[in-house]
C-alpha cells in the first residue's frame, strides 16, 4: 500500500473561515462543501464506478485522496466490482479484515486545476445557500403563532406576497379578511399559521382570518393579558363582519372584560381598527355551562337552558321578541356562541318550547296509558314526576313510586307489576323478531336506537353496523322519523356505527 505525502494546505483553511464568515454559517460546512468537491473530481479522473472519498485536515488543511472498496462475502455478492472486493481477497491485504469493513487504497494528490476549483465553487454555493435556508427555516418556524409585520411586495392572483425582512411570506386569498384591499408597499400585520420547508427556501403562511390573530392582536394591546393576570378561553369569528371573545381571571380584583375593553373603549377599538371594523363582543367566561351560555348569546335575553351533555347539545328558551338577536343576521349571533362553547345550540321560543313540550307529553301520556292500561290522570302524574319511558318505572325504586302524590304502596307495586310484565313481553317479542329479520346483535348494542327504531330500519334493510354506517345523518332521520331523532344524534349514532372501521385499521 502506498503513502502519499499530504502537503498542508492553509489557503483552504483561510478560504473555508473567510466564506464562514461573510455568509454567517459554519465552517464545517464549508470544509466539507471543498471535500464533495474534490471528490467529484477524483472520480471524473478514476472513474464514477469508483467510490472516491477526500478528507481535509481542519487544523493543516492538507487534502487525502483514498478509494473504497467495501468487503463482501462472496463473489456472487459483489454488485460494483470498482468499490467491491471478496473476503478472500480482501485477507491479501489484512488477514483480520471482516465483512462489511472496507479496504482504503491512498490515491495520488490531483491537480485542483480550473475545472475542479469551478466544481468546488458551485459545490460551495450551494452549501451556502442550503445553510442559509435552512438557518431561515429555523428562525421562522420558532415565529409559529406570533404575528409579524410586513410590506406588499406583489399580488399574484390574489395572494398577497409580504416583505418580511430577511424573506417573503404569502398571506393567501383565504386568509385576507373579506373587502380587505392591498396595493404595494402597504404595511401589513399578520399571523404566522405555517411555515414549511421547500427546495426554493421555506415557505411562510400568514393569515389575518384565523381566530388565533384576533386573540394575538388582544394580547398586545391589553397587558393584563399579556401578564397571564386576565387569560383568553375561546375565540370564534366571522371574519370582517363580528366576532367573540371569552375571558376570565382568578384575581377578583380585576374585571376581565373591563381591562380588554379599556378605557373609554381605547383598547378593544385599536383591535376592531386593525380588524376592519369587525365588532367584537368580550364575554366572561363562567365555570358555570348555563351562565356561560347565557353570556355568550348576548346582546340576547336567555329565559331557560337546557344542557344535553350525552350528544354536546344545548336548547336555548328565548322571549319572542327576542328570538331573532339571538339567532343574529344570517344566524351570526348563534353560530359564533356554539363556536365559543364547543357545542351545539338550538333557539327556541318560549312558545315553541311549550308547543314542543305539549306534543311530546301526549306522546308519552299515551304511551303510558296502552301499556299500564292507565287513565290519563295517571299518565300524566308519572310525567310530571320525570318518567319519560316505561322501563324506568319498571326499574325504579317502589318507595320513589309510592311518594307521588295519591299514590300508595298498592298502587306503587301494581304499576310497576304492570310496566315489568309489558316490558318483558316487548323485550320477547323483539327478540323474536329481531331473529326472523336478521339483526345483527351489535347494530342492538349502539345507544341511541331503541326497539322501535331497530325494527323499522331492520325492516328497510338496515340490519348491520355497516349497513348503519353507510347512512348519513339526514337519511337516518327520513328512515326512522323525524320526531325520532335530532340531527346531532343521528350524527352521534352513525360515527359509533363507523368506530369499528377505524379499530381494524389500527
Amino acid at each position: 500500500m502506498q503513502n502519499f505525502e499530504n502537503m498542508p494546505r492553509p489557503e483552504i483553511i483561510l478560504v473555508a473561515d473567510t466564506v464562514a464568515r461573510e455568509k454567517n454559517i459554519d465552517r464545517d460546512d464549508v470544509l466539507e462543501a471543498m471535500e464533495i468537491a474534490i471528490q467529484k473530481a477524483g472520480r471524473s479522473k478514476y472513474g464514477f464506478e469508483h467510490d472516491i472519498r477526500a478528507h481535509i485536515d481542519r487544523k493543516t488543511g492538507a487534502i487525502s485522496l483514498s478509494r473504497y472498496r467495501e468487503v463482501v462475502p462472496t463473489i456472487d455478492d459483489i454488485e460494483n466490482d470498482a468499490a467491491q472486493l471478496t473476503l478472500d481477497e480482501a485477507k491479501a491485504y489484512n488477514p483480520d479484515i471482516k465483512v462489511g469493513e472496507f479496504i482504503v487504497d491512498p490515491l495520488p494528490p490531483i491537480d485542483f486545476g480550473r475545472i475542479a476549483a469551478q466544481t468546488a465553487k458551485q459545490v460551495i454555493v450551494q452549501k451556502v445557500r442550503e445553510a442559509e435556508r435552512n438557518k431561515q427555516f429555523e428562525e421562522y418556524k420558532e415565529k409559529i403563532g406570533t404575528i409579524v409585520n410586513g410590506t406588499v411586495k406583489r399580488i399574484e392572483f390574489g395572494n398577497v406576497i409580504l416583505d418580511i425582512g430577511k424573506t417573503e411570506a404569502v398571506l393567501r386569498r383565504d386568509e385576507i379578511i373579506p373587502r380587505e384591499k392591498f396595493k404595494n408597499g402597504d404595511r401589513v400585520r399578520a399571523y404566522v399559521l405555517d411555515v414549511r420547508r421547500e427546495n426554493k427556501g421555506p415557505q411562510i403562511f400568514l393569515s389575518r382570518t384565523c381566530p388565533e390573530f384576533l386573540a394575538k392582536l388582544f394580547t398586545s394591546e391589553v397587558p393584563e393579558i399579556y401578564d397571564g393576570i386576565v387569560k383568553i378561553v375561546a375565540v370564534a369569528r366571522d371574519p370582517g363582519s363580528k366576532a367573540k371573545i371569552a375571558v376570565k381571571t382568578d384575581d377578583v380584583t380585576v374585571d376581565a372584560v373591563g381591562a380588554c375593553v379599556g378605557l373609554r373603549g381605547i383598547r378593544v377599538q385599536a383591535v376592531v381598527t386593525e380588524l376592519q371594523g369587525e365588532k367584537i363582543d368580550i364575554v366572561p367566561y363562567s365555570e358555570d355551562k348555563a351562565q356561560f351560555i347565557v353570556s355568550a348569546l348576548s346582546p340576547a335575553e336567555v329565559t331557560k337552558v337546557v344542557l344535553d351533555e350525552e350528544n354536546n347539545r344545548i336548547e336555548v328558551v328565548v322571549p319572542q321578541e327576542q328570538f331573532s338577536i339571538a339567532i343574529g343576521r344570517r344566524g351570526q349571533n348563534v353560530k359564533l356562541a356554539s363556536q365559543l362553547l364547543g357545542c351545539d345550540i338550538d333557539v327556541l321560543t318560549e312558545e315553541q318550547e311549550q308547543e314542543r313540550r305539549s306534543n311530546e307529553n301526549k306522546v308519552r301520556s299515551q304511551r303510558f296509558m296502552e301499556a299500564l292500561d292507565v287513565d290519563e290522570m295517571i299518565a300524566h302524574l308519572l310525567i310530571a314526576e320525570g318518567f319519560s319511558t316505561v322501563d324506568e318505572i319498571a326499574m325504579v325504586g317502589l318507595d320513589e313510586l309510592a311518594e307521588i302524590e295519591g299514590f300508595d304502596e298498592d298502587v306503587a307495586k301494581e304499576l310497576q307489576s304492570r310496566a315489568k310484565e309489558f316490558v318483558a313481553k316487548r323485550n320477547k317479542e323483539f327478540e323474536e323478531k329481531s331473529k326472523t329479520l336478521g339483526i345483527d346483535e351489535q347494530l342492538q348494542s349502539i345507544a341511541g336506537l331503541d326497539q322501535d327504531m331497530l325494527l323499522t330500519l331492520a325492516g328497510k334493510g338496515i340490519k348491520t353496523l355497516d349497513d348503519l354506517a353507510d347512512l348519513a345523518a339526514d337519511e337516518l332521520i327520513e328512515l326512522v322519523g323525524e320526531d325520532a331523532l335530532s340531527i346531532q344524534e343521528a350524527n352521534r349514532i352513525i360515527m359509533d356505527a363507523r368506530a369499528h372501521w377505524f379499530k381494524d385499521e389500527k
